[in-house]
C-alpha cells in the first residue's frame, strides 16, 4: 500500500511529463493506444467519479457562503473561456470540426486539475473547489447551449443528446462518489491516496487514445492548433486575474479566478467531441490536456513567488 501511495505521488508530480510521453508515442506509434478510444467515456467517469469521492455534501455549503465570489468566477469561467474560443476559430479560419473541438473547449467547466494548481500558487483553494462544483453542476445545461450558439455554425449539435452525454458522464459519477464518500466514508479514506493514481492513468489513456485515431491530422495541423490552444489557455488566464483585480478581490481570490478560467475540464471536451464531432473535433481537447498542465505549472510557480513578494513590500504596521 506504501509503495502504491508513493507512485500515486510520483505520478501525480510529474504528471505533464507522462501526458508529454503517452502523446508523443500514440502520435509516432498510433496503435499501441488506438484500443483507448473507444473507451474515453468510460474513462473520464472514471476520473469523475473519483473527484466525487473526495466531496461530501457539506462542501456545497462554501457555494451558498460566499456566493458574490463563486458567481463571479463562474461567469468569468463560461464568458471568458467561450468568448476566446470563438474568437480564435474565426480568426484563424479553423475547419468546421477543428473549430468546434476549440469552442468545445471553451465551453467546457473547470477542471479539477485547477484545485492542486491554486494550491501551488497560494490562492484561495475553497474558491478554486466551489467554482469547479458549481461550474460542473451547470455545464448539463451550459455547456450544450453556449457551443450551440457559437460552434452551430460550423456544426450540426443536438442539444438534447449532448446533456444526457454530459449527466452520464460527469454528474452521475460524481454522485455516484459523493454518495459512496457519505457511506463509507472510513473504507474511501483508507484509499484515497491512490485516486491520483487512477485519475492520471486516465487521463493519459485519455489523451493517448484521442492522438492515437487523430495522429494524421495532427501531423497535418498540429502547429495551428497548438498555437491556438496555447493563445485560448494564457489569455483565459490574464482576463481572469485582470476581471478579478478590477473587481477588487484580495489576491488569493485573484489566483484562484486566474487559474480556474484558465484551466479547462479538457477531459470532457475530448470524450464529447469524440461522441458528437468526430476524432478530428477531439485534437484540441487533448492537446489542451497536455499543454495547461505545464502551463499551469509554470502560472502556479509565478503566482506563488508573486505573492511572496507583495508581501514582503507590504509597509509594516506601527506598533
Amino acid at each position: 500500500m506504501q509503495f502504491l501511495e508513493k507512485l500515486s505521488n510520483f505520478i501525480s508530480k510529474y504528471m505533464a511529463v507522462f501526458v508529454i510521453l503517452v502523446a508523443a508515442i500514440a502520435l509516432f506509434q498510433p496503435w499501441t493506444f488506438k484500443w483507448a478510444a473507444p473507451n474515453i467515456a468510460l474513462l473520464l467517469g472514471i476520473v469523475m467519479f473519483g473527484m466525487g469521492t473526495t466531496l461530501r455534501l457539506r462542501d456545497f455549503r462554501l457555494v451558498f457562503q460566499r456566493p458574490k465570489d463563486v458567481f463571479v468566477g463562474a461567469l468569468a469561467q463560461f464568458t471568458i473561456m467561450p468568448g476566446l474560443a470563438w474568437l480564435l476559430a474565426k480568426g484563424f479560419g479553423l475547419p468546421p470540426e477543428l473549430a468546434a473541438g476549440v469552442i468545445l473547449v471553451g465551453t467546457c467547466p473547470g477542471g479539477t486539475s485547477s484545485n492542486v494548481m491554486t494550491y501551488l500558487a497560494r490562492g484561495d483553494v475553497a474558491l478554486s473547489v466551489s467554482m469547479t462544483m458549481t461550474t460542473t453542476i451547470l455545464a448539463p445545461v451550459v455547456t450544450p447551449l453556449l457551443t450551440w450558439w457559437l460552434a452551430g455554425a460550423w456544426v450540426d449539435i443536438s442539444l438534447s443528446a449532448m446533456m444526457m452525454s454530459i449527466v452520464k458522464v460527469v454528474i452521475v459519477p460524481i454522485v455516484g462518489g459523493i454518495l459512496v464518500n457519505s457511506l463509507f466514508g472510513n473504507v474511501v479514506q483508507k484509499y484515497v491516496k491512490l485516486l491520483p493514481l487512477i485519475s492520471v492513468v486516465a487521463i493519459v489513456l485519455i489523451v493517448g487514445g484521442v492522438v492515437a485515431v487523430s495522429s494524421q491530422r495532427i501531423m497535418e495541423t498540429g502547429a495551428l492548433i497548438m498555437l491556438v490552444v496555447m493563445l485560448h489557455n494564457l489569455l483565459g488566464y490574464a482576463l481572469g486575474f485582470g476581471i478579478a483585480k478590477a473587481l477588487r478581490m484580495d489576491i488569493a481570490k485573484v489566483k484562484a479566478i486566474s487559474i480556474e478560467v484558465g484551466m479547462q475540464n479538457s477531459g470532457l471536451a475530448t470524450s464529447l467531441a469524440m461522441m458528437h464531432f468526430g476524432a478530428a473535433a477531439a485534437i484540441p481537447g487533448a492537446i489542451f490536456s497536455v499543454w495547461h498542465n505545464i502551463s499551469g505549472s509554470l502560472a502556479a510557480n509565478y503566482l506563488s513567488s508573486r505573492m511572496t513578494k507583495e508581501k514582503e513590500e507590504e509597509p509594516a504596521t506601527e506598533a
